[in-house]
């Protein structure tokens, strides 16, 4: 399969429509500079990567692009640098694109850390596809003026696991970053030890972040005002046209992102996803899962689980994630306060309301995702309570959370607890008889809203994944490519788009971590 990848088709040249690259961000960063001599970024190239490899493509998400099924197997027609290859390693650019880096600031670990920037990122453009607007950036193209001292790359580690996570998240509904492609190349590059460089090519409607507006809201640069401004007004008009007739945009948008955030952290905790490092720099304003380094799905359930490494403090565990969730948002409405003249007027009050709807809305949603995991199709005050019930119980024990609910889903109501029919879900529990004190209350609760377990089952299976995407799990694919087999990152990301869906052969994938996982790390290197 890998060589098919990276076997050229004779007579084949293709490259999109100059005219379908939009690029209306790097315009706006021409425009503010032009206008008030700050720019959200600059004009930039990537660093040639020598002796690149496809290791895997995403043909589903190419076809919603509306690229042909061949796309990738462009060797001919205006040269090697038009290839897709040459383009999406950062080798070569197709005509009408407009390669831009782009400034931002943030807080990190909760400290402001001022400016930062892509890195190591290189939004190749902006193309007009059947799906809307999608802007293309390379993650490990090289250094940019944002680097602060770095090499720019990515190493083959990480951005297996960011491709594979990002897709991932896709196949379980959870608003996130696309992943196009993943390239591989033999130069070295230096992290804790000498690994080989990658290049992952994202996509997603905007990467805009929390991180810009902090930036241009604190700079102190000659039209910071007006350029905080103009980027509200591009948001708005691109990506939140409901509010363009809203009084106050920026309180509008504000308003917008709380939403989107708590639907966000819901959706992350429902299926025990870490993200690990949820700096401001790292939250996106369309409220999609971005930027995944030290990553983690619950294995054991420990609501205190700190998936990164580095994060010697616990601040971004699996627990505390809605709560970050919510500071991130402040830093946000801070960065947003001159362009909301009533907050002058009355000590921010009217975004202090905006913000304390988070306190509604993400239990909200929070709610109805455990109603949803645990088949329940009526909403009753003490749900929220019958969940994290269950989860205190799976605590106790770390019963692993992904095959909990999922065991779940065939709970036989109908019989006791202890019955052998339900010994796979009960055995999960080192405390059978809260685990059964428990399950008398979830009878009682399906009991009253008529529940029928034979439908019940079904959908709990739509919304409790079989899959996600474990670390040892991704650990096995990065040790297959490094040593050059990447058929196993392949296969992941087949099986890994149908999470909710038992697949023939792919028993080990939906069954316990192996004891060596738990030893497996990752940091912000990661």
């Amino acid at each position: 399969m890998s060589a098919a990848l990276n076997s050229p088709l004779q007579n084949f040249s293709w490259s999109p429509e100059p005219a379908k690259w939009l690029n209306r961000f790097a315009q706006l960063s021409e425009y503010t500079q032009a206008s008030w001599q700050t720019p959200l970024g600059v004009a930039w190239q990537g660093d040639a990567l020598p002796s690149p490899k496809w290791v895997a493509l995403n043909h589903g998400l190419a076809g919603e692009l509306g690229w042909p099924v061949h796309w990738h197997l462009n060797e001919s027609g205006d040269g090697p640098q038009t290839s897709a290859l040459a383009v999406l390693t950062g080798n070569g650019v197709w005509p009408g694109m407009s390669p831009f880096t782009s400034v931002y600031s943030g807080h990190q670990f909760g400290v402001w850390a001022g400016q930062l920037g892509d890195g190591r990122a290189l939004l190749l453009g902006e193309i007009d596809a059947p799906i809307g607007p999608q802007e293309i950036q390379l993650k490990g193209a090289g250094a940019t003026p944002y680097s602060r001292r770095g090499d720019g790359r990515a190493v083959l580690r990480s951005s297996i696991r960011e491709y594979l996570c990002s897709e991932a998240m896709h196949g379980l509904g959870i608003p996130t970053t696309r992943a196009l492609s993943l390239v591989a190349s033999p130069q070295p590059v230096r992290r804790e030890t000498i690994e080989t460089a990658a290049v992952v090519a994202r996509v997603a409607p905007s990467f805009i972040r929390f991180g810009h507006f902090e930036h241009f809201a604190y700079s102190g640069e000659p039209g910071h005002a007006d350029v905080l401004q103009a980027l509200v007004d591009f948001v708005v008009t691109h990506h939140y046209p409901e509010l363009a007739d809203a009084p106050n945009r920026a309180l509008a948008l504000l308003d917008a992102v709380v939403a989107r955030t708590a639907e966000l952290m819901a959706h992350w905790q429902s299926v025990g996803f870490c993200h690990g490092v949820m700096n401001t720099d790292n939250m996106s304003i369309l409220g999609l899962t971005i930027d995944y380094g030290p990553f983690g799905f619950l294995d054991g359930f420990d609501p205190n689980h700190i998936c990164n490494h580095s994060d010697d403090r616990g601040r971004y565990a699996w627990n505390n994630q809605p709560q970050i969730g919510y500071w991130n948002l402040r830093a946000l409405a801070q960065a947003l306060l001159p362009l909301i003249p009533q907050a002058k007027d009355d000590e921010a009050k009217v975004v202090i309301d905006v913000l304390q709807t988070y306190e509604q809305r993400f239990p909200q949603a929070m709610r109805a995702r455990w109603r949803a995991k645990l088949g329940l199709q009526t909403a009753h005050d003490a749900d929220g309570q019958l969940a994290l019930d269950l989860l205190q119980a799976m605590a106790t024990g770390k019963a692993d959370f992904t095959i909990t609910f999922r065991r779940l889903c065939d709970y036989r109501t109908e019989l006791p607890p202890e019955h052998e029919a339900n010994a796979p879900v009960r055995d999960l529990f080192l405390d059978r008889a809260a685990f059964d004190a428990w399950a008398e209350r979830y009878r009682d609760r399906l009991g009253a809203e008529g529940s029928v377990d034979a439908e019940r089952a079904q959908r709990m299976r739509r919304v409790n994944p079989v899959y996600v995407l474990r670390n040892h799990m991704a650990e096995l694919a990065i040790q297959r490519a490094q040593k050059g087999d990447y058929s196993e990152v392949q296969r992941l990301h087949q099986l890994l788009q149908r999470p909710f869906d038992e697949q023939p052969g792919a028993e080990a994938d939906a069954g316990f971590p192996p004891d060596w996982a738990q030893a497996i790390e990752v940091s912000c290197s990661s």
